[in-house]
């Protein structure tokens, strides 16, 4: 059973920083596909960043670029969001994904979702 655990989201200030992890059992992590995904009250869940399997390959939603960088630890089997400059803009509950297939973006190809952490920007 793949479980995927969020962690590190807060309250904080305009400007500040915040780390999520987000810890992953029950799947092949060094060959899954790793996202992170938000949802803003009454929008729709977006997509923030993607990772390839072995970190080399990454993209973002260009509202985030510069400012956020997603990684990930093959070894503790462990996806990370680095979230610097933060605007009132990124809030939302932020989620983790993995698919286990090929490079993608797209929400409706991931396969398994963890339970989200809120991230919350106060102006």
């Amino acid at each position: 059973q793949v479980q995927l655990v969020e962690s590190g989201g807060g309250l904080v200030q305009a400007g500040s920083s915040l780390r999520l992890s987000c810890a992953a059992s029950g799947l092949t992590f060094s060959r899954s596909i790793m996202g992170w995904f938000r949802q803003a009250p009454g929008k729709e869940r977006e997509f923030v960043a993607a990772i390839s399997w072995s970190g080399g390959n990454t993209d973002y939603l260009d509202s985030v670029k510069g400012r956020f960088t997603i990684s990930r630890d093959n070894a503790k089997n462990t996806l990370y969001l680095q979230m610097n400059s933060l605007k009132p803009e990124d809030t939302a509950i932020y989620y983790c994904a993995a698919r286990g297939r090929g490079w993608s973006v797209r929400r409706s190809t991931y396969d398994d979702w963890g339970q989200g952490t809120q991230v919350t920007v106060s102006s």
